[in-house]
């Protein structure tokens, strides 16, 4: 059985080198590369999927995970060795229904989108992508079929990013989260908007960018294994345990774009640090869901990065970078101006409440697109309408409409967006069990110090990895299932204090 398991490992080894090839391709693509480059991007890119496809689909692979459940089932659940046979078997399980060929087609279409979406955006020019989106909607739908019989065409898309999550299961719950959230922006938004004047003057990008880097050096992102870069919309990849990227955008009239983007971009890449050495090169070595990731990229961003304690501390070294901007205005100011609260198009520069009800149309509108109800060719009225309708104000172009987010043009239709709200409601139940479990949490925040939650979320998340599913996780660490109420009494006490709230 020893043998086995080195052989097991030495095979997803290999896979998962070709993915971090692929990965590094991709986040060449994404910084550095030049645009002629997009062409031989996408044939490469296709080629390293199809070759991890066949190497993962070998049945061979398959008669040797079937020679070592005697021996997974021997072991407790929770041993290492049984957990990678279990997790290696299930992506086994899933990888066999999809051909490899099927997947270079997606790869390759995909990282061709993603050059024209980089292209066309900037242009508004939705017309440039349409078509192409229209086949990423056929590609989304053929990947969901191989998947069935399931309830909802969606379902295999979610399962793959939040495994165990259906629409039927996503769908009361955003209702019920929907539900609570809407008296508390219209409570909010029929006041007066925060002045966040002190926010949109000149900050030059050099300061910002040494500042947002102390920043998240405090909190325990390791430069030694990774780096910060530019690009069109920020985000983290990971090459290997000790090289995990983030990368920002910068803005020098908008303070709070580059900051906030790279302390949640670090919150990501700090849970993959994290995870244990011994499990590199397998697909233990990896955040357990796409809810889990969010949770720890939207704790580290707004929990902690937006919070009072937290600018009691760094305020007055942001005055002492920027005096000229900042150095006459209060830090309640400052504190207002970083959470106002107003119905706006942009999903990353959203606040906390507000940026809930940005998801839950996404998540909407690819469900209407996969079950036929909507065409991509409708797809920007349709964006308009439901911005009008729920938060109150339209976007005038498609540039800051239907083509803001990334995710639809470097990927398929269906399954991203309902992990950024997951992680919203999961970082504030992990952040509530934190403080239960250390009440100095909040106080150490104050005084510029994240030793204390850095270790416990290293402790009790990040090490284990994708050794547990995530709602095998969130029992074991909050001692519960998923739950709105933390977030619901965190969004109430902070945003009824700011604003006065009944």
């Amino acid at each position: 059985m020893e043998d086995k398991l080195q052989e097991l490992k030495a095979r997803l080894l290999e896979i998962n080198d070709l993915h971090s090839v692929e990965a590094l391709l991709g986040w060449d693509q994404s910084t550095y590369m030049p645009p002629g480059g997009g062409a031989a991007r996408a044939r490469q890119s296709a080629l390293l999927s199809r070759l991890a496809h066949e190497r993962l689909t070998d049945p061979a692979l398959g008669r040797l995970l079937d020679d070592l459940r005697p021996y997974e089932e021997s072991l407790p659940y929770d041993a290492d060795d049984a957990a990678l046979i279990r997790v290696a078997r299930r992506e086994f399980e899933r990888a066999i229904k999809v051909p490899s060929a099927f997947v270079a087609q997606l790869s390759g279409h995909t990282a061709h989108m993603y050059q024209r979406w980089a292209e066309a955006r900037p242009a508004n020019d939705f017309g440039r992508v349409r078509d192409g989106l229209e086949k990423t909607l056929d590609l989304s739908r053929q990947l969901a079929d191989y998947f069935q019989p399931y309830e909802h065409i969606a379902d295999p898309l979610i399962d793959w990013a939040d495994y165990g999550m259906k629409v039927s299961v996503i769908r009361p719950l955003f209702g019920e989260l929907r539900h609570q959230l809407v008296p508390i922006v219209k409570a909010i938004t029929d006041q007066p908007p925060a002045d966040d004047a002190c926010l949109r003057q000149y900050f030059p990008e050099k300061a910002q960018w040494d500042f947002a880097v102390d920043v998240i050096r405090r909190f325990g992102y390791d430069f030694d294994r990774g780096r910060l870069d530019k690009t069109h919309h920020p985000f983290m990849t990971k090459f290997s345990l000790g090289d995990c990227r983030i990368t920002t955008r910068v803005d020098e009239h908008n303070l709070g774009e580059n900051l906030f983007s790279v302390m949640h971009e670090a919150g990501h890449a700090m849970y993959e640090q994290g995870i244990r050495m011994d499990y590199e090169g397998t697909p233990l070595a990896n955040g357990t869901s796409a809810g889990v990731h969010e949770s720890q990229s939207r704790l580290w961003e707004n929990i902690v990065g937006r919070s009072p304690g937290f600018w009691e501390y760094f305020y007055p070294q942001l005055q002492a970078v920027f005096p000229d901007q900042l150095g006459a205005v209060p830090q309640d100011t400052f504190y207002r101006a970083i959470n106002k609260v107003e119905r706006s198009l942009i999903r990353t520069a959203a606040d906390e409440v507000t940026y809930n009800l940005h998801v839950m149309i996404r998540f909407d509108l690819e469900l209407a697109l996969l079950e036929g109800k909507l065409a991509v060719a409708d797809l920007p009225e349709a964006w308009r309408a439901r911005y009008q309708a729920d938060l109150g104000i339209a976007p005038p172009d498609d540039k800051d409409g239907c083509m803001q987010d990334v995710h639809w043009y470097a990927g398929v239709i269906g399954g991203a967006f309902q992990g950024y709200t997951l992680g919203n409601i999961l970082a504030a139940q992990f952040f509530a069990t934190a403080c239960a479990a250390h009440p100095e949490i909040p106080e150490e925040i104050r005084q510029g110090r994240f030793a204390v939650l850095h270790g416990w979320l290293r402790e009790n998340i990040y090490q284990h990895g994708s050794k547990f599913t995530a709602s095998e996780l969130i029992e074991r660490v909050t001692g519960g299932p998923l739950s709105i109420a933390p977030y619901i009494a965190y969004l109430r006490e902070k945003y009824g204090a700011l604003y006065n709230l009944a």
